[in-house]
This record gives C-alpha cells, structure tokens and sequence, in this order.
C-alpha cells in the first residue's frame, strides 16, 4: 500500500470554479480527487489545465448538472466502469470507477431527492438500491477499494447543525439513512466518523441564510472504505478553508490518509 491522500469534492460546476480547483489542488496536493457536479460536456473539460497541475483524469460530463471525474496525481487512471448496473434507461453521468495509485475508486454523486415526496426521490431511493446491489462485490474484494462522492444523504443528527429547517429534506429522510445505513452494514468504514466518532464535522454549507458564516452545515460527502483498505486508515478531514474563498462550491473537499502500513 502506498501513502495516499484520497478526496472527494462537489465542485458545483467546473467552469466556474477551475480556478478554486486549482488553487486546492496546488496547495493541498491529493493524490486521488473524486469530483461532482461538473455541470458540463465531455468537450469542455479541462485537461490542459489539469495536466499542467500534474493530475491525470478521467471524467463523464453532462450538460448544465451532474458530472463525475477521477483525478490522479503523476498518473492516468484506468477506467474500468461508467454508470451503474441495473437501469439501462439512466442517461444520468453520476458514477465512473477507476484503478489508481493501486487502489479501486468509484465517484458517485447520489442524486439529490428533491422535492419529496415525487419521482425525484422515487430515482434517488431507486439509485441507491442499485449502489447498494453493486457495492457487494466491491466491499469483499481483496483489493483495496473506495466509494467517495457527494452522497446526498446527512446520516445522523449528529451530522446537521439544526434538523428543524430540514426536516422534510430528502436529505434526512428516513429511507435516505436508511439505505446508507444499510450499505455500511455490508462492511464498508465510514471515513470521516470513524476517526472522529464524537464530532460535529460538515462537508456542505448552504449558501443562503448565512450558513457558512455560522458553520451551519451538514455532511453529506462521504468516503467508505472496504476491509481490505480501512486498516490503512490514519486519518481524515476537511479542508474547510476552500469553502471560504472567493467564488467557493458549497462543498469543501473531504480527504482521508492511507498509510503503507497498517494502523495499529
């Protein structure tokens, strides 16, 4: 196993905050980036750029919403799957899975729900099952793999500053935690709440009412790891001051560090 910094970051749209991106990855140096929301064609993505920061990427666009894409520092990843099993119909660009810096990562970004109840939860609920029936194989595998992305589900209360303005959210529906919950039974290790298991930590600020300014936010992106990667696990974060800058997604990139040998 190699020392890795492994993130994930809803970039709220890749035109617009290219340069936010750039500034993160300079700084903070990942070597493994899953991103969402690109909310633009395959045409318009910027490997140029990306390739003069020294990151390989592949990527799923999609015009004006949705979007996923894997970076790797100092290499190319290798695809191995784009979309999801079970709905040949989904036209949606939400999941793409690549080998990198040996370990398998799969970038989801679940779908948002809203409104509920209608069919947009109908999808997400539906969606999720199918993440669910395909994360099986992936969480006995012998080799090291990762889910990371914008789930859209707050697990827990703990994960909220306040539920009272959220309640009817399909963020923090009962059948939303429900089928996370479910996943994490399968035996994946929730990153970020298995380093800090007492903590209040967030992943998303809104960007109405002030929310960033009173750290009123939830986490709703996760990185889970299978039982041949999460004894690796040395720890996890947010790197919150990206939320502050200028132009900023309403997500802040969430990382974890791998290790080459196990913690103990």
């Amino acid at each position: 196993m190699k020392n890795l910094r492994i993130a994930t970051f809803n970039v709220n749209g890749m035109r617009a905050r290219l340069p936010n991106l750039l500034e993160w990855l300079k700084r903070e140096q990942p070597d493994i980036v899953c991103l969402q929301e690109l909310k633009s064609v395959d045409s318009a993505f910027p490997v140029a750029e990306l390739e003069a920061a020294g990151y390989g990427a592949i990527w799923q666009g999609q015009a004006s919403w949705n979007g996923v894409a894997i970076l790797a520092r100092d290499a190319q990843p290798l695809e191995s799957r784009r979309g999801l099993p079970g709905d040949a119909d989904d036209t949606h660009s939400r999941y793409i899975e690549a080998a990198v810096h040996g370990v398998l990562v799969g970038c989801l970004y679940l779908p948002n729900g809203n409104p509920q109840p209608g069919p947009k939860f109908d999808y997400k609920l539906a969606w999720f099952e199918r993440l669910i029936n395909y994360a099986k194989d992936l969480q006995s595998s012998d080799h090291p793999v990762v889910l990371a992305g914008d789930f859209n589900v707050v697990p827990t209360d703990m994960d909220i500053y306040n539920t009272r303005s959220w309640l009817k959210d399909a963020l923090l529906q009962p059948e939303s935690r429900e089928c996370y919950q479910r996943l994490l039974d399968q035996g994946w290790t929730d990153s970020l709440r298995h380093v800090y298991p007492e903590e209040r930590l967030y992943t998303f600020w809104d960007y109405f009412r002030n929310h960033w300014q009173t750290n009123s936010g939830l986490r709703i992106d996760h990185l889970l790891l299978n039982p041949a990667l999460s004894p690796y696990l040395h720890d996890a974060g947010v790197d919150a001051w990206v939320r502050n800058e200028p132009h900023a997604s309403d997500h802040a990139p969430t990382w974890i560090r791998i290790a080459s040998r196990k913690k103990r």
